[in-house]
């Protein structure tokens, strides 16, 4: 590998450089981004395969609800047992819930904890021991509980009795609501980690001449704390996006995440279960989507962290 020149750049421009030298880092970021360009492009790869993912073919399924044909150039995954809709575009659209919800908690939890952090760490005095107690509150809660709970305690406020709710209001409840959990139970951790990072800043002698000077708290937090604290936030969010992608799917086949008729990875390995020696490819295409997508973002993310922290470099 050539050594990088690292004259007169930053510390977040020299991790940069790092990892576009990286071939795993390159290789994994690349599978990410197919998996990102499938789900943006989900309609239109169900469309150039001539099918819809909520379209049911029951001709193509037996009495006892067994495919009877498997993957052909109408169908290049074959049909699921029972309903028959078209498989390939049931995984296409099925990479979306997956993006969406891990996307959108990593994005909300990072920002949370973010602020959180830098808050506590750089007041001190009561506000600190307040958002600890807090931070410490919040991490002590079984999330599990909470993503049983939620949705049916929004169900009844938005929607009302849920013997009365539409399956589309059902799936978009549930949806909401798993992201609301998360999210509320994933920023305590960043919170502490900036934290941490924050009451070791705060006695630098920059930070020192920031007061002496005059400069609003504003500013000291989010114009000089804040670059500061590029790594360990990067390398957070780059470890958090794949375990969301994994608790999604966990609790979507625990009956308590994602419900049809949203075509998600998760609803459609808990529905696979029952024939999955008759139709390995109904098991094994969400399974085998979720595994390669968290492993490349696994290892992207050590890569995150071994660039932003060379002493780590294997």
């Amino acid at each position: 590998m050539e050594r990088l020149s690292t004259r007169g750049k930053s510390p977040t421009a020299i991790a940069f450089a790092r990892l576009r030298t990286d071939r795993v880092a390159v290789i994994c970021g690349s599978i990410f981004l197919f998996f990102v360009l499938i789900a943006i492009f989900a309609p239109l790869l169900a469309k150039l395969e001539g099918q819809s993912p909520t379209a049911y073919h029951q001709e193509l399924v037996d009495d006892y609800g067994f495919p009877t044909i498997g993957p052909t150039s109408g169908h290049w995954f074959g049909v699921e047992p029972r309903l028959g809709r078209d498989l390939f575009a049931r995984w296409v659209y099925g990479s979306r819930p997956s993006l969406i919800v891990a996307t959108s908690v990593t994005v909300i939890t990072s920002l949370l904890g973010v602020v959180v952090g830098l808050v506590a760490g750089f007041a001190g005095g009561w506000t600190d021991r307040i958002l600890s107690w807090v931070i410490d509150f919040v991490l002590s809660l079984p999330y599990l509980l909470f993503a049983i709970a939620v949705p049916a305690v929004l169900l009844s406020i938005f929607v009302g009795p849920a013997d009365g709710a539409s399956v589309d209001q059902v799936s978009r409840v549930r949806f909401i609501s798993l992201i609301l959990v998360l999210s509320l139970f994933g920023w305590a951790g960043l919170a502490r980690l900036i934290r941490g990072e924050v009451l070791s800043l705060r006695e630098r002698e920059f930070i020192a001449a920031a007061r002496v000077l005059g400069v609003p708290t504003s500013k000291v937090l989010f114009k000089e704390l804040l670059p500061n604290l590029v790594a360990p936030i990067v390398v957070s969010t780059s470890m958090a996006l794949p375990s969301y992608i994994v608790v999604e799917a966990g609790l979507t086949y625990l009956g308590v995440g994602l419900t049809e008729p949203t075509p998600s990875w998760g609803v459609t390995i808990s529905a696979a279960q029952s024939f999955y020696r008759a139709d390995p490819l109904y098991l094994w295409l969400p399974v085998l989507g979720i595994t390669v997508l968290v492993v490349a973002l696994s290892l992207l993310g050590d890569s995150v962290r071994d660039a932003f922290d060379p002493r780590t470099r294997r």
